[in-house]
């Protein structure tokens, strides 16, 4: 009768010591990922019918930046109108406009606020002193922006839609309309301030407009419309109570899965002693 070496008597401990090993990395791994989704912050969105800016006095600020090359800026102008009376002509608040090429063409830049009713604003050429022959109305949209800028990872949004907008290659004597759909969106950040700015849609066409005294003079318009529906953000946060649920459920699941791995390897090893022996003796 032979007796067995302490090889197997090693090999127990040892793979038990592996086992610990992994699950202990494995553990790091499920508490690590569960600690960067508790300290990322998540957006939330939803949809409701409301006007969320109750505080602007029915007011929307417009941002808007265009060049056109090919229209010196003496002729270049700002009209307003919408369906509650207003008509302005010409406006020139908080407006500048920087020559191009020379003098020879004109960048606008305004901001100014538009009723918050159907409307329209368009540039033009109608509060210049003296209308030219044919005026040229080929142009590149820099930006055209609806209240506060935002500025927030994760939140893709129509916020500056028309931005890049390259009508340079369009019939210089085409009128051009651009048709908004202006959507108030509002963002809501962890510490409850919120921030109030307007995402639109666009369709646009481009016309040679004709009237029975001849050809009508072209502008740029954009002709808006609000929509009802308001598109709300919101920061959240994983609770503290959910990452400490979570973390407790992780150590304690990892332990129990390997107290279950090391009694069948204990078990086995047992069986497989008893099986030696027998064939030992």
């Amino acid at each position: 009768m032979r007796t067995t070496t302490g090889k197997e008597d090693l090999e127990l401990p040892l793979l038990q010591g592996i086992v610990s090993i992994l699950c202990c990395v494995f553990m790091l791994f499920l508490f690590l990922s569960e600690l960067t989704g508790f300290i990322a912050t998540e957006i939330v969105n939803e949809l409701y019918v409301d006007d969320p800016d109750k505080s602007s006095g029915g007011k929307i600020d417009v941002s808007l930046n265009i060049s056109l090359p090919n229209l010196n800026c003496d002729l270049v102008g700002l009209d307003i109108q919408d369906e509650m009376g207003r008509h302005e002509v010409g406006h020139i608040d908080n407006s500048m406009k920087i020559p191009l090429n020379h003098g020879f063409g004109c960048r606008f830049e305004g901001e100014f606020t538009i009723n918050k009713v159907p409307g329209n604003f368009h540039v033009s050429t109608h509060s210049a002193t003296a209308q030219p022959q044919s005026p040229d109305m080929t142009h590149i949209i820099h930006k055209l922006a609806f209240g506060e800028k935002l500025q927030v990872q994760h939140v893709q949004g129509a916020f500056n839609a028309l931005g890049g907008a390259d009508r340079l290659g369009s019939n210089p004597l085409a009128s051009h309309d651009y048709i908004l759909k202006i959507v108030p969106t509002v963002y809501e950040d962890l510490s409850g301030k919120q921030r109030f700015s307007y995402q639109y849609t666009v369709a646009n066409k481009e016309y040679v407009a004709y009237s029975h005294t001849g050809r009508i003079i072209p502008a740029i318009w954009y002709r808006y419309d609000l929509s009802p529906i308001t598109v709300k953000y919101t920061e959240r946060r994983q609770p503290l109570y959910r990452f400490i649920t979570t973390i407790c459920a992780i150590i304690g699941g990892t332990f129990t899965v390997a107290g279950i791995i090391d009694s069948c390897i204990f078990t086995a090893s047992e069986a497989w002693k008893k099986i030696q022996i027998g064939k030992m003796s």
